[in-house]
């Protein structure tokens, strides 16, 4: 894979196989020197669904690897898992279950509770998991058309806030409720892994990498006050611009 370097992170540009490849190499350095699982958050979004798929059908993850995870996701719909949309029940369904992941290494956030109470709970969680002042040891998350990452969408009340929290609820108007790492969060995050594919984020990956600042309207700039963390994996449609 190419490499690119900017402000945000390094970019690495290549084909989908590559990027599925570099998931897998990403966790193993992960678990370096580490005696217990590392924490890895999940996203949604179909380049996620086709890297499940992808991690079963040619037992790309190996065993040796899933088992010292333990997987959550970063961001999540207010649904129940067992719906289409629920983006832990898309990971469990289609990764998880398949490669006989136990019980015991997945931490879904709490759907059947009410939004602000499932961040509430999901908090306490964490901190009795990992500690208040850890984020995830790989964190993967996607880049919308919009610009928007994790569920911190364009506008969002979260972005520039002073919330020290790790994970929070929010409203996002015309789509409901979400539950999603924060800013504080993802600061934490010892690893930061953003995947973007397609011609439809060709633009606007240009203008988060050489436009003005303002996460606020791209969401994904914030992801410069951890650059040294960040990676990216593109495909050359998305990298088209740059």
């Amino acid at each position: 894979m190419r490499q690119i370097t900017s402000d945000y992170g390094t970019l690495r540009v290549g084909g989908l196989d590559e990027t599925f490849r570099a998931m897998v190499d990403i966790l193993r350095e992960a678990q370096t020197g580490k005696i217990n699982p590392i924490s890895v958050g999940l996203s949604g979004g179909s380049t996620p669904k086709a890297f499940y798929q992808w991690a079963v059908r040619g037992k790309a993850l190996p065993e040796e690897i899933w088992k010292k995870c333990l997987w959550l996701t970063s961001d999540e719909r207010c649904v129940p898992l067992a719906s289409d949309d629920s983006n832990f029940g898309n990971a469990d369904r289609l990764m998880l279950t398949p490669l006989d992941v136990p019980t015991a290494a997945k931490i879904p956030w709490p759907v059947d509770m009410p939004p602000e109470a499932c961040a509430v709970a999901f908090n306490k969680l964490w901190t009795r998991l990992f500690g208040a002042d850890r984020g995830f040891d790989v964190c993967f998350l996607g880049m919308g058309d919009d610009g928007h990452t994790a569920s911190l969408f364009p506008g969002c009340s979260l972005i520039g806030s002073d919330l020290a929290d790790n994970f929070a609820a929010v409203e996002w108007p015309g789509r409901g409720w979400r539950l999603t790492i924060t800013e504080a969060g993802l600061a934490r995050c010892a690893r930061v892994v953003v995947l973007a594919n397609g011609a439809n984020k060709a633009s606007v990956l240009k203008a988060i990498l050489q436009g003005p600042y303002n996460p606020l309207k791209l969401p994904s700039q914030i992801h410069r006050g951890y650059a040294s963390r960040v990676t990216w994996l593109v495909d050359e449609a998305a990298a088209a611009e740059l």
